[in-house]
């Protein structure tokens, strides 16, 4: 039954200490949960002991679909064929959103340098692409070629190779057409259709279809995210943890209530375990907020409906701060996946956050258009990780090789540093190695 009243007002001066746990904890600490860990465990052992049979039986077991193991891999010609198996304005859309994000891509590109930093001492850094990546692209709750898009177009511009995709077949066993159109798109051609959790497993310990990949990303449910997790004892390295989706709208009393209820509404139908607030210092804001959700919830799909519900009533709400200084310092320590900022002078609150994954400017920035078509990453960082995280970007898929020359007088110089150090932390090797060269 989705809400017909006005939604509550949460004072932020108010919230107990419970409260305002409750809220900043949200929906990443299900990855800890003993049971799904377990789950997790299982599966990789599964794998490691059964290889492509374990991904069959998870296959029907989880997503209903009974497959032979010479399906699992997505035949090369299938995929290329994919462009044109679907609408010639999805395709054109697919292109630009493809196109947007190679471009900012293209332009965070790091450069390699190498450099004389004093007389005889020269040194640098040199970028080089990870050796390989599985991509993991759900399919549960819809389809999510966009989700291919943010992820797969980085890796491409970071010369990643190979590039493993593992999607969840539909009940018929196929594999969403637009989903494998982004692959044709970018050039990826190893595709894989098998249960989620167990395809990642698969990417970390490998079986006869599945390489061992060196890392592994990709949002999902706690169980794929706690086997991604679980893959780093297999040496698999995570680049990011993309749980349940958060957005935060952050806004004052000048901003449309209508156009703030929207975007509110918009990442929140993504599932029962998204979070989406409204932080603002203008109860009038609040309050005329508060009374539009209600009827565009009910003018959702359904199931959409629950979706949002639960992401605004139970996992996030509408909180009225005092000033909007309070406002922004609450929204810093939620560190959001999405944060939207509508105010007479975004770019002045900009300077007081810190951590978020993203962030938007303006009332015409809307979180849709970031996370089809602007180019900026979607695939962020969640359950406050952008404290300490970024979002998938081609910096994602690069690594740093320190590189140094010294010439005799370039050593000479430094000796004095290597043989105090060296004697001091009790390696006389380390002194000989340049004292008696």
């Amino acid at each position: 039954m989705v809400v017909t009243s006005p939604l509550p007002v949460q004072r932020l001066a108010t919230l107990s200490p419970q409260r305002r746990r409750e809220i900043l904890d949200r929906a990443g600490s299900h990855v800890f949960d003993p049971t799904v860990q377990a789950a997790a465990a299982a599966a990789l052992r599964a794998v490691r002991e059964r290889g492509d049979a374990a991904l069959v039986e998870y296959t029907e077991i989880f997503d209903g679909v009974r497959l032979a193991p010479d399906r699992l891999a997505v035949p090369a010609e299938e995929i290329a064929e994919a462009p044109g198996r679907i609408g010639s304005g999805l395709r054109a859309a697919l292109r630009e959103a493809i196109d947007r994000a190679r471009r900012y891509n293209e332009r965070l590109l790091p450069r390699s340098w190498l450099e004389p930093l004093e007389p005889g001492i020269t040194a640098g850094v040199r970028f080089t692409p990870i050796a390989g990546v599985g991509v993991y692209i759900p399919s549960g709750k819809g389809t999510f070629p966009s989700t291919a898009v943010t992820i797969l177009t980085p890796a491409v511009v970071a010369g990643v190779d190979p590039i493993v995709v593992v999607v969840p077949p539909r009940a018929d066993g196929s594999i969403d057409p637009a989903v494998l159109a982004v692959c044709a798109l970018v050039g990826v051609r190893r595709v894989i259709r098998c249960n989620g959790v167990a395809g990642v497993a698969a990417l970390a310990v490998g079986t006869p279809t599945v390489p061992a990949m060196p890392a592994v990303v990709g949002p999902g449910n706690p169980y794929v995210t706690a086997t991604q997790l679980l893959a780093q004892t297999a040496g698999t390295r995570v680049l990011a943890l993309l749980g349940p989706t958060e957005a935060v709208i952050l806004a004052d009393g000048g901003a449309d209530p209508r156009r703030v209820a929207l975007d509110l509404i918009s990442e929140a139908e993504h599932g029962a375990e998204s979070a989406a607030l409204l932080v603002t210092d203008s109860a009038a804001l609040a309050a005329a907020v508060a009374a539009a959700v209600p009827a565009l919830l009910g003018g959702l799909p359904p199931e959409r409906a629950r979706f949002a519900e639960a992401a605004i009533v139970r996992n996030g709400g509408i909180f009225l701060a005092e000033t909007m200084d309070d406002a922004a310092a609450f929204v810093d320590a939620f560190a959001p996946e999405h944060l939207l900022i509508v105010a007479a002078n975004p770019r002045q609150l900009l300077d007081r956050i810190r951590h978020a994954g993203e962030i938007l400017l303006g009332a015409w920035s809307p979180f849709s258009a970031a996370n089809y078509a602007i180019g900026v990453p979607a695939a962020l960082p969640t359950g406050r990780a952008a404290r300490a995280a970024s979002g998938i970007t081609v910096l994602s898929f690069l690594k740093a090789s320190s590189v140094a020359e010294l010439d005799a007088d370039g050593l000479r110089r430094l000796r004095p540093a290597v043989e105090a150090l060296g004697t001091y932390e009790g390696f006389p090797a380390h002194v000989r190695a340049v004292v008696e060269r």
